[in-house]
């Protein structure tokens, strides 16, 4: 996401973060900086939690859960309103599949598949937070 940003030449803050706290302080999965290495992707975040303060009004115009269990507990977590959360698959069309799977028990197919999910519908998803400033600005 936040190469399709910079191409755009948009300067928005992308972060990312779990709903559970295994990973925290973490740095990313090898494989998967292995597979986006390839891709000329450098991940240099750090596992993070969710919190309820993330999900507040104000905290970010978007918020993208990657499948229906994330989404659930992405609403379980927010104090307020989640209408500002949205599944990934909303950004895709529908030859792909509903959920962004989660390549952590499979091989290096499941991160590149994760990869290529991200970067057909990163374009779309910076597409809709573009048109929707563009709205709330008119």
């Amino acid at each position: 996401m936040k190469s399709v940003a910079k191409a755009a030449q948009l300067d928005i803050r992308i972060e990312s973060a779990g709903t559970e706290g295994y990973h925290v302080g973490d740095r990313p999965d090898s494989r998967m900086m292995n597979a986006a290495a390839k891709r000329g992707f450098s991940l240099e975040s750090r596992g993070r939690q969710v919190t309820a303060t993330d999900l507040a009004r104000g905290s970010y115009d978007l918020v993208v859960a990657m499948d229906h269990a994330n989404m659930r507990r992405l609403r379980s977590i927010a104090s307020t309103g989640t209408d500002n959360v949205r599944l990934f698959s909303d950004f895709l069309d529908e030859a792909w599949p509903e959920e962004v799977p989660d390549p952590y028990y499979g091989g290096d197919a499941g991160f590149e598949q994760v990869l290529d999910m991200l970067e057909a519908g990163c374009p779309r998803l910076l597409e809709s937070l573009t048109n929707n400033q563009k709205e709330d600005d008119a």
